[in-house]
């Protein structure tokens, strides 16, 4: 059956990618593998993830540069389901993760938008359980 296995997200330095996903984010380095001429394949999942993971992707050009930051035309990109959203919305502030607003609840659970490194735009989401 077809699935989603990896999105790119552009970065400017996979060390800095790497530190923000793995230690704010509370993501696993699944995959770091050097490709040569300075290209690595960098793969991030958030914890317990079987199936989908976030490449992290080192601008090589002038066009990918201008794209880090805002890859979707400041929308919001990707969006982090939680079972726990007050454990790792307090985890997140804590390691420094900026939140735009305060949690808020929806009639599909409650959510926050917040930035990763670059500016990217994501929100933490707990679903409301039927």
């Amino acid at each position: 059956m077809p699935h989603l296995s990896l999105v790119t997200v552009v970065v400017r330095d996979y060390d800095e990618a790497i530190a923000f996903y793995v230690n704010a984010m509370g993501f696993t380095l699944r995959e770091d593998t050097p490709q040569g001429d300075g290209k690595r394949w960098v793969v991030v999942t958030p914890p317990g993830a079987k199936e989908t993971g976030i490449l992290l992707a080192k601008a090589a050009t002038a066009e990918q540069e201008s794209r880090i930051g805002n890859q979707t035309g400041g929308r919001v990109s990707l969006f982090l389901n939680t079972e726990d959203f007050d454990r790792d919305h307090t985890r997140m502030l804590t390691a420094g993760v900026t939140f735009e607003e305060a949690p808020r609840h929806e009639p599909y659970g409650t959510v926050a938008v917040f930035h990763d490194l670059y500016g990217n735009k994501w929100d933490l989401l707990q679903p409301k359980t039927p």
